[in-house]
């Protein structure tokens, strides 16, 4: 499937500040499931810094702002082929072990209740393999959280989330992974996109799930607000122990003022979007609002 992205994110202060240095992470991964046809990040007025690919693969960039800054604005516009692969992140090079990604946060550390849904969700399945195991735990935390927006905050933990039944795809994904490192599952957070449709959550902003070590055959994603792994209406972009490790862009701002986010997010079909502009027809993107220089995961 060919899609076409177009992420806006406006960072408005109601007093000018001295400078603002931002960590973005808002290129496409490398692997076998998607291929960058065109990919642009624009920031505007800030200089851009060296970019860098991490252990995890991912791609990070600097860009900083010097005041007094009022606005700044980022655009992220683009088209990725993508192909379904099972939720299967095959060809992604890397040098972190996964054994690092049992390391819990504050956002994903373990609880009784937790270890208490980890088990029920396998009860009797002693002798199933970790992908069966996995797809357990995905639907247990599908089932034990029901997608309402603007129920949960940006540091609501896992264990936060789960006594609420409620959240958003940041809240589903911290569970699933603090479930999976109750049965000795390593886990991690990813970000990205995810086109929408009739039946899917979740897609009104940058998209969130997780993913699972599975031997034999690597990471595989799996999306518990969806209960389902991704396939080719999903975007990687990178990973992270938790949101707030992965965020998109992470920033640092020199000087005292209020902050307010304003996200707009448009993923289309891109085979869709080419035939409707040249019939004079129109897409229109989905929008939501936060307050955060970390980016929720809606």
């Amino acid at each position: 499937m060919k899609l076409a992205v177009r992420h806006v994110t406006r960072y408005g202060f109601d007093t000018p500040v001295r400078r603002l240095v931002q960590s973005l992470r808002l290129w496409p991964s490398q692997f076998e499931g998607q291929t960058v046809l065109d990919w642009t990040v624009d920031t505007g007025s800030a200089i851009d810094g060296a970019g860098f690919r991490d252990g995890a693969g991912d791609w990070t960039q600097t860009a900083s702002l010097r005041g007094p800054v009022e606005v700044q604005e980022i655009t992220v516009t683009g088209t990725v082929e993508t192909r379904d692969l099972a939720g299967v992140l095959r060809g992604h090079r890397e040098r972190v072990p996964p054994s690092a990604y049992l390391t819990a946060t504050r956002s994903t550390a373990g609880t009784a209740e937790l270890r208490a849904l980890a088990a029920d969700a396998l009860e009797g399945m002693d002798g199933a393999t970790v992908l069966d195991r996995a797809h357990a735990l995905c639907r247990a935390v599908n089932e034990a959280i029901e997608f309402v927006p603007n129920e949960t905050e940006p540091h609501t933990t896992a264990a936060e989330a789960l006594a609420g039944g409620q959240g958003v795809c940041q809240d589903h994904t911290h569970v699933l992974i603090a479930l999976a490192h109750a049965v000795d599952i390593p886990a991690r957070y990813v970000t990205g996109y995810l086109m929408s449709t009739e039946d899917s959550v979740g897609a009104e902003a940058s998209h969130a799930w997780a993913e699972l070590w599975v031997d034999g055959l690597g990471w595989v994603g799996f999306d518990a607000a969806n209960a389902c792994c991704p396939n080719d209406a999903y975007i990687r972009l990178g990973s992270g122990f938790d949101a707030g490790d992965a965020a998109p862009i992470r920033g640092v701002v020199d000087g005292a003022a209020t902050e307010t986010l304003d996200v707009s997010v448009g993923v289309v079909d891109g085979a869709r979007q080419s035939q409707s502009q040249s019939g004079g027809g129109q897409e229109q993107s989905q929008s939501s609002d936060g307050a955060s220089q970390s980016q929720r995961q809606q």
